[in-house]
């Protein structure tokens, strides 16, 4: 699998478990130790199991939103991905910044997010 494969899968795999906010779903992407970054420079939500609950204590309804993405730059160690995040009210560019472990689970996830004005 290329790294292209790898990240677009995961990034699939995101868009899936945002719209069914199942634990499982959200659960298989990311590795035990992973860190969730909801903003650059806060304080990540640490280990899988801390980020289905934060996730669902955060989570969005289903078909309360559309996402459009596309990689800027794929690696083997870091991956960035351009997307906007569409709500009723309010549209939010995004920056993801991905790293991926061996077996394509998330090791650690950035989100950077600006409202459109």
């Amino acid at each position: 699998m290329t790294d292209l494969e790898a990240v677009t899968g995961w990034v699939e795999g995101y868009v899936r478990a945002w719209t069914g906010n199942d634990p499982a779903g959200i659960g298989e992407l990311f590795a035990e130790d992973a860190a969730y970054y909801t903003a650059p420079f806060a304080e990540p939500w640490r280990g899988r199991d801390a980020i289905v609950a934060e996730w669902l204590a955060h989570k969005d309804a289903p078909g309360d939103w559309s996402f459009t993405w596309f990689p800027v730059t794929v690696g083997p160690d870091l991956s960035v991905v351009q997307g906007v995040t569409a709500y009723a009210t309010v549209t939010y560019s995004n920056l993801w910044l991905i790293r991926l472990d061996t077996v394509g689970r998330c090791r650690e996830f950035t989100e950077w997010w600006m409202e459109q004005t």
